[in-house]
């Protein structure tokens, strides 16, 4: 009898939450009294942005008077973000709104720039707002302009101030790794410095890295130590002739105990020649960069040929070709050098990155790259002990290197991407994403 009463009891307070459910679902969010905003969202330009380092649900959730479809083909409004780091260390972003189906023919152009200060809300809330305006060409001409308010805020007249460091930007960074277990430790530091200046006219950039990398390892009453130290000072300067061309230098020195270099140092002068103006070199480059000039380096034991210190004189032309467009990307390099006492001492160098949106939802990529390399004039002459291969504490002759990977991708499904739902984090993961640059 008090089974039959708690099961009663139960099921009333099961049926009470039902129906309170029910009820708080049908009138506690009532539907939009007017179902015209409905109908005119669907009039709303459909927008797919192509930017890989962008918080695309912020986006979403500030700007929701678009659609947001996840295929090019779809959208009415390609959205294609690239950037490039600033003089200061900032970034200056380039927004190309480019105009498709129905706005076939109207394309935009605007930029937005970061400092190397501004967090990372600064700068998503920053991207948003360059959205919002670059987007109201296209918003203007459907029926949701209508909904759209605009409002101007006063712009604070800046006085003018002297730049105390004339242009100069300093980095000085610095870490420390160890890890171990029983039979083996390993530890690193490492440490740079940088400094650079840039302005229209003129580029100069220097750096100065240290590292030292040991392993120690037990076995079987052996012990093992394996070090690994390098120091370098480099440094490069450009200055602008025109749109097109450009000469400097490059100078760099240091010592690596892993390429047998006691002390070396390189000097060349450089000339470039860009294809495309320099003030499109965020969407396309084809760039022949010609050097020339000596590495003078001491060994810290002979080398194969005999040699503790020589002087030798090279050149070098590099030409890269690097295009984004909607669909998609293209970066190649192919580089060749050789030395005048001997040009059959040589390298020929190529670096690919390809990026392709084959057909709707359908992406492929690959990159890769590889050397043909008979310029090893450091290799330490005699026998080179299985410790230091396996331990890869010494460079080893060979006449190429090369890498390489392929993959494809396939999305399907609905196109509109425009609601944002953060449970859980992205994709169950939890958690912010956090993009080393």
């Amino acid at each position: 009898m008090r089974k039959e009463k708690v099961r009663k009891i139960f099921l009333s307070l099961l049926l009470g939450f039902c129906l309170v459910f029910v009820l708080s679902a049908r009138f506690s969010f009532p539907q939009e009294k007017s179902s015209d905003i409905e109908e005119m969202k669907k009039t709303a330009p459909k927008v797919f942005i192509d930017c890989g380092i962008c918080d695309i649900d912020h986006i979403r959730t500030e700007i929701t008077f678009v659609n947001y479809v996840r295929d090019r083909k779809e959208a009415d409004v390609h959205v294609l973000v690239t950037s490039l780091r600033t003089g200061a260390q900032g970034r200056e972003y380039t927004l190309a709104f480019i105009g498709q189906n129905r706005f076939e023919g109207i394309d935009d152009t605007h930029k937005y720039f970061t400092e190397s200060t501004d967090t990372e809300d600064e700068i998503r809330e920053g991207m948003a707002k360059a959205l919002k305006v670059g987007l109201m060409s296209y918003v203007a001409k459907t029926p949701i302009a209508s909904r759209i308010r605009l409002s101007y805020s006063d712009v604070v007249e800046e006085t003018a101030s002297e730049d105390k460091w004339n242009y100069w930007v300093f980095t000085i960074s610095g870490d420390g790794q160890l890890s171990g277990e029983e039979s083996y430790k390993s530890k690193s530091l490492s440490g740079s410095f940088n400094a650079s200046r840039v302005t229209p006219d003129l580029k100069i950039s220097l750096s100065l890295y240290g590292s030292h990398y040991q392993e120690n390892f037990d076995y079987d009453s052996t012990s093992l130590e394996s070090t690994q130290d390098s120091l370098s000072l480099g440094g490069l300067v450009v200055k602008s002739i025109s749109d097109h061309w450009s000469y400097g230098a490059y100078f760099d020195s240091g010592s690596s105990t892993f390429e047998n270099i006691k002390f070396g140092l390189t000097f060349q002068p450089a000339l470039e020649y860009n294809l495309f103006p320099y003030s499109q070199s965020t969407r396309r480059q084809l760039r022949f960069l010609y050097k020339i000039g000596f590495d003078s380096v001491r060994y810290r034991e002979e080398t194969i040929y005999y040699k503790m210190k020589e002087t030798l004189w090279e050149q070098s032309l590099s030409i890269t070709f690097d295009i984004k467009e909607k669909w998609g990307s293209i970066s190649t390099t192919l580089s060749g050098s050789h030395y005048f006492h001997d040009v059959s001492f040589y390298r020929l160098t190529l670096f690919n990155i390809l990026n392709i949106q084959v057909v709707k939802g359908l992406n492929f990529f690959a990159f890769g790259g590889g050397s043909r390399i008979h310029d090893q004039f450091s290799l330490v002459k005699g026998d080179i002990s299985l410790d230091e291969v396996l331990l890869k504490r010494t460079q080893l002759a060979t006449g190429y290197d090369y890498f390489g990977a392929v993959g494809l991708s396939f999305t399907f499904g609905s196109i509109f991407t425009n609601v944002v739902n953060p449970r859980f984090g992205s994709h169950g993961y939890g958690g912010m994403q956090i993009i080393i640059d």
